[in-house]
């Protein structure tokens, strides 16, 4: 399917939720992908798939995904974002999920960030 190709472009693997979905009703997972395969679109006059990751990586770190946001620094890398940018996507996390989420998932995240040469 078309949509696993783009899931697995942007992820390296299929999804769990794409894969739990399709075990519990193939038409079900094929939406999931779709939907899936929607978000990560590249589209004409969009948001590249590097500033789609900085959106998501700040959300985690707003929310304290702090296993999702080093993941993403990972997928960051790949797509050739920057320190300063990553820094500035944290300042916003700090910003949006307040200093406490800040403080939590920081020592983790700049581990990752060193480990990963930003």
């Amino acid at each position: 399917m078309q949509d696993d190709v783009q899931v697995n472009d942007v992820k390296g693997f299929q999804p769990r939720s794409v894969r739990y979905a399709k075990q519990m009703d193939e038409a079900f997972g094929e939406g999931l992908a779709g939907f899936y395969g929607a978000v990560w679109a590249d589209r004409e006059n969009g948001l590249s798939k590097k500033d789609k990751h900085l959106l998501v990586f700040a959300i985690a770190c707003s929310n304290l995904k702090t296993e999702s946001a080093v993941k993403i620094l990972q997928r960051l890398k790949k797509f050739g974002a920057t320190a300063e940018e990553i820094k500035d996507a944290m300042m916003i996390a700090a910003w949006t999920g307040g200093i406490q989420n800040f403080t939590d998932v920081s020592p983790d995240v700049l581990r990752e960030m060193e480990k990963l040469g930003f």
